[in-house]
């Protein structure tokens, strides 16, 4: 089955950068679309990136301009770049995909949504 892998979270200073990493694990499958949430304490899930599977990208206000969405479709990847983090930017962040797979004797599976496990990230002096 088709797992999500996150990986890149952790402390940083304000000002600071990261890079989250999200690795759809398995092979014979495609990303369709994708998007990355954070939760923060006594907060709703957030959606702060996402794309289509036409490739369109979609940011909050809140991270505009700070946060970057790309893939990597050679390694089946999703990545969101954090720039000049903020205290406010502390949650934990999800990775969410919709995922088309293949069996080993090539039947396509139907598309599934996927979750990662989610990664800290904390921004703090």
């Amino acid at each position: 089955q088709v797992q999500l892998m996150e990986s890149g979270g952790g402390l940083v200073q304000p000002g600071g950068s990261l890079r989250l990493s999200c690795v759809a694990s398995g092979s014979r499958l495609r990303i369709n679309a994708a998007g990355w949430y954070r939760q923060g304490p006594g907060r709703e899930r957030e959606l702060v990136a996402s794309f289509t599977i036409d490739g369109m990208t979609n940011y909050a206000d809140s991270v505009k301009g700070r946060f970057t969405i790309s893939r990597d479709t050679t390694k089946n990847t999703v990545y969101l770049q954090m720039n000049s983090l903020k205290p406010e930017d502390t949650a934990v962040y999800y990775c969410n995909a919709d995922i088309n797979s293949w069996r080993f004797d090539g039947t396509p599976v139907a598309g599934k949504d996927y979750w990662g496990q989610g990664t800290q990230v904390t921004v703090s002096s």
